[in-house]
């Protein structure tokens, strides 16, 4: 099998609200997003203040989908004990370090300094709002 990309899907609580923090926090898109009733929307039209189970959302080159906790357990059996959170790290390279922690400290998101890494890298992290980390780095 060749890999062409990897694309994290993320067990979230409420996806309505993770897709809000992620457009408006950091940038994101809306792809496409999935009604509880199946219904799938795509991203030029807005989430309404409905219920929703999934949603692909791109920044860049970069693509996260978020499903609801109980529908992700039912798709992928291995995770009959999926929790919200997690100990890994979403680490993302690219350019405008600086700018961008800038831009996001003026929001009310938990984060920490840039900080100048021994092996050459600046970077920073932030936690969303399902406990999930994000780390942003350029070389």
């Amino acid at each position: 099998m060749k890999i062409n990309k990897l694309t994290p899907n993320l067990a979230v609580a409420d996806v309505r609200k993770t897709v809000q923090f992620y457009c408006e926090n950091l940038g994101f898109e809306l792809i496409m997003a999935v009604r509880d009733t199946h219904e799938v929307i795509d991203g030029t039209q807005p989430l309404e203040d409905k219920e929703y189970v999934y949603a692909m959302l791109k920044k860049d080159s970069v693509e996260i989908a978020f499903q609801r906790t109980d529908t992700l357990r039912e798709d992928v059996s291995l995770l009959d004990d999926a929790t919200i959170g997690s100990s890994a790290v979403l680490y993302m390279d690219g350019t405008g370090l600086d700018a961008w922690h800038e831009n996001l400290k003026n929001k009310n998101i938990a984060m920490t300094g840039i900080k100048q890494q021994w092996y050459g890298v600046k970077e920073f992290y932030i936690r969303d709002i399902n406990g999930y980390v994000l780390g942003f780095a350029e070389s």
